[in-house]
């Protein structure tokens, strides 16, 4: 397989003289990797990746770095300053010489404030956008390279999740933060690292759907609601399941369940290229609404997820645009009923040339 970090640029660029841009920037970010295949955290020191519309990009980095990148991107031009030197001057330079100085330069949009002014210091000439709507199509539409890692984050939280539902009735009495820790030790055998903060929600606390973990301890009879996943290459998964570890749960939360599930599978089985984002949340909303308990989905179907976990397209009234193979997202629908329970179910799935494809197979059944 070509390296899938040189054709991603190489797309970019094709888009950046479609709209007539000079180049693009990106400080660390993951924008950044997607791109170069390097991966580090925003800091004080001007890290800079350059892509021109047209020829070979450059990146600008502290001299500390020049072993690591030298190792971890595709890009052969690594320019380096030592603590002390002129970022900025450098900048110029290589600004001057990759013909970007002028013209239309578009910004990662997560770029601290201090590097944009510098930039703008240092190419007065260019104006200054976003590149957030020209790369965002591209980070949509997944590689092959980066399903394989998904596929292999989703089917590390599946087999977590079965590990969850053989705890049966010994997850009574165990706090949330203690399943959560639990789940996270598992989790990280099979990962570089959570993909969030874990979510168990049990009982009343299931009915806050941004709830994390506390100190309520499980009960026999609690439906809690379980939300986590984990990185494999820089790619996350998310799944959600809702369970009754043991006894007998409360009025209404089978029929509940029973109707959440019924909306995941239509909102699922509709997915297919062409079909515009908001009709798999108004076919989800519907089974809902018409079982009576329409204000009680109070969020958004699902959202794209990538390196991010949350990132386009949204699956949400009002978001007309059409799905097309490559796309990742989630399908999540849930009932929340204050102080009483929640439910949520959520799979991964991408669109397929004809159809749509779950990434998670592990039992949606709330009986363990």
């Amino acid at each position: 397989m070509a390296d899938p970090f040189r054709e991603r640029t190489r797309r970019l660029q094709q888009r950046l003289l479609g709209v007539g841009a000079s180049g693009a920037v990106f400080f660390p970010s993951p924008n950044c990797y997607y791109l170069s295949g390097f991966r580090e955290e925003p800091m004080e020191r001007h890290l800079l990746v350059f892509v021109p519309a047209d020829g070979d990009p450059a990146i600008v980095a502290p001299d500390l770095y020049a072993d690591q990148l030298a190792d971890e991107t595709w890009i052969d031009q690594i320019e380096t300053y030592p603590d002390g030197g002129d970022p900025v001057a450098l900048v110029r330079e290589i600004g001057a010489e990759l013909g970007i100085s002028e013209g239309r330069l578009l910004l990662d949009p997560t770029m601290w404030a201090r590097f944009t002014l510098d930039l703008r210091t240092a190419f007065p000439a260019a104006t200054f956008e976003l590149v957030e709507d020209v790369l965002a199509e591209l980070r949509m539409s997944k590689d092959e390279a980066e399903l394989a890692s998904m596929e292999t984050a989703s089917e590390a939280a599946d087999e977590v999740m079965e590990r969850v539902r053989r705890l049966g009735p010994d997850a009574v009495g165990m706090t949330e933060a203690d399943l959560a820790g639990w789940i996270r030790d598992e989790l990280l055998e099979r990962g570089q690292e959570v993909s969030f903060e874990v979510v168990v929600g049990s009982g009343p606390n299931g009915a806050k759907p941004h709830h994390r973990h506390g100190d309520r301890h499980i009960e026999s009879g609690d439906p809690v609601v379980l939300d986590f996943g984990v990185r494999v290459d820089g790619y996350p998964s998310d799944m959600t399941r809702t369970v009754v570890f043991d006894g007998e749960p409360p009025g209404e939360f089978e029929t509940a369940h029973d109707v959440v599930a019924l909306a995941q599978d239509a909102a699922v089985n509709a997915v297919e290229p062409g079909v515009p984002a908001e009709r798999i949340d108004e076919l989800a909303r519907e089974r809902i609404e018409e079982a009576g308990f329409g204000d009680a989905f109070v969020h958004r179907t699902g959202h794209g997820i990538g390196l991010e976990v949350h990132e386009p397209p949204y699956i949400v009234s009002g978001n007309d645009m059409e799905l097309e193979p490559g796309m990742v997202f989630s399908v999540e629908p849930g009932i929340y009923l204050t102080d009483a329970f929640g439910v949520r179910i959520e799979d991964l799935v991408v669109v397929t040339e004809d159809g749509g494809r779950r990434l998670n197979h592990v039992s949606r059944d709330w009986r363990v």
